[in-house]
């Protein structure tokens, strides 16, 4: 299996996020925002965190316009699997590829700690490998992370079973203690901790680390 990693002007976590993916057995190739296609036979593209184009205008809205975003758009459209994490899911949002908007953190500052995540769905190949209310704990590094939606959205969200983790103690404001959620087809995930910082013992954790194992592996099955 086939991995891209988008790397835009101000991303601080993309080289993190292509050693998850190799540890968990995918080849990685490596994107640049300018680039108007993805490699031939990828099969997932990985958008990470960090702070693209320095978050002016709106964090994750000048990435939505770069050249890279149309072919990830396509890929998406085409069924193939897209993961957004931190910064990642800002721009999933700003591209309309999953609902609703990261918007200020409740406390109006920036968070950088380990918190406790609750898996809501297992219904996805990213999600496949927890158990449905498996308690997981996942560093955040935010500013812009308080998950809004409006009503109508929200209860698509929920009654649709797209919620993929919920913060147990929610730590920026987020509607209904989101931290991931699914697009319609669950090929696309996005959310705001990183997993792709957990998943080496030597690190503090290794409970992201079945999220790419199981991507994986239900990838192969399908």
């Amino acid at each position: 299996m086939k991995a891209a990693v988008v790397t835009f002007p101000g991303s601080n976590c993309d080289r993190d996020l292509a050693v998850a993916f190799e540890a968990a057995g995918f080849q990685v190739a490596r994107v640049w925002h300018k680039d108007s296609a993805l490699p031939e036979g990828v099969d997932v593209v990985g958008v990470p965190g960090g702070f693209s184009f320095g978050d002016y205008l709106r964090c994750g809205a000048i990435a939505a316009q770069s050249p890279v975003a149309a072919a990830i758009r396509s890929h998406a459209a085409r069924g193939g699997y897209v993961l957004g994490i931190c910064n990642g899911f800002q721009v999933l949002t700003e591209m309309q590829l999953l609902p609703g908007a990261l918007m200020r953190n409740g406390g109006l500052k920036f968070l950088c700690k380990a918190v406790e995540l609750e898996v809501a769905s297992t219904a996805s190949d990213f999600t496949r490998a927890y158990a449905r209310g498996q308690r997981l704990s996942v560093p955040i590094a935010h500013h812009d992370g308080n998950y809004t939606i409006d009503a109508e959205g929200l209860a698509a969200l929920e009654g649709e079973d797209r919620i993929a983790f919920r913060y147990a103690e929610n730590p920026n404001g987020s509607m209904a203690d989101i931290a991931g959620v699914l697009s319609a087809n669950r090929r696309v995930l996005g959310m705001m901790p990183h997993p792709e910082r957990a998943v080496d013992a030597r690190h503090g954790g290794t409970d992201g680390a079945a999220l790419f194992a199981g991507l994986m592996g239900g990838m192969a099955l399908a």
